[in-house]
């Protein structure tokens, strides 16, 4: 059984009505019994992991509307990220991404180089940036 597998197990065990969804590289995976009622709802062709088990998927950059999607249908998911310890909710998990990109963001600013018109600039889309992150909070 896959590592993946087993955490869904256990998660289900814990609570059997949520919808766990797995980050797996470039992709988001539902697996088993969510994965046979999501492909069906989201119209997402089902393969399978192993023998036994059925996965079904999206790329990455569609999260944000198969969650728009699955909550209209009033299901309840927690996204499990291998760089997250434990399942968070989506919203938490849409506040972590947005949050982790704006401080790549801010990272990679060389400071040092900027003129005074693009430092002006620059605290300006700081500023833009981090109001849209304020609506999380």
């Amino acid at each position: 059984m896959s590592k993946l597998f087993e955490k869904y197990k256990i998660l289900k065990s814990e609570n059997p009505t949520k919808l766990y969804l797995f980050k797996s590289g470039i992709f988001y995976i539902f697996l088993d019994e969510d994965a046979i009622k999501m492909s069906e709802l989201l119209n997402l062709k089902l393969t399978q992991l192993n023998e036994t088990v059925s996965k079904c998927g999206f790329p990455v950059k569609n999260l944000e509307k198969y969650l728009h999607l699955i909550k209209l249908n009033n299901y309840q998911v927690d996204i499990i990220d291998s760089i997250i310890t434990s399942s968070c909710s989506s919203q938490n998990y849409i506040v972590h991404a947005n949050v982790k990109q704006f401080i790549h963001y801010l990272s990679n600013i060389d400071c040092y180089n900027l003129s005074v018109s693009e430092a002006f600039t620059l605290i300006n889309e700081i500023t833009l940036k981090a109001k849209n992150l304020s609506k999380y909070f």
